[in-house]
């Protein structure tokens, strides 16, 4: 069974500043989300909150492809959502795609 997509633009790509992390909200606010620019040039968008305490992943620190939670310092993987050992979690991991300039989310219908 093929699953649909809604595709939502949430950024232009040469705006979103390299290794920090923007709050989108989608839908009609109910679903909030952190999009990365990683260095490489790469983006990744997880759940906006650390499966630790909820701490605001947009608004922490990025080393390579983890981001680092703001309240606690939980390393949390952009790629896969997974909180890195020893600490354990997992936050919702969402596809993006990049065309022309425009930066797109992919959201389950």
């Amino acid at each position: 069974m093929e699953q649909l997509l809604n595709r939502i633009c949430v950024a232009k790509f040469d705006e979103l500043p390299e290794n920090l992390g923007r709050r989108v909200h989608v839908g009609e606010g109910n679903l909030e989300i952190a999009i990365f620019k990683l260095a490489n040039g790469n983006i990744k968008a997880i759940e906006n909150r650390c499966p630790h305490k909820g701490g605001v992943l947009s608004e922490g620190i990025v080393s390579g492809e983890l981001v680092f939670c703001p309240m606690h310092d939980w390393k949390i993987s952009t790629c896969d959502g997974k909180a890195q050992g020893p600490d354990i979690g997992c936050v919702k991991t969402y596809k993006v795609e990049v065309e022309d300039n425009d930066v797109y989310l992919l959201i389950e219908k």
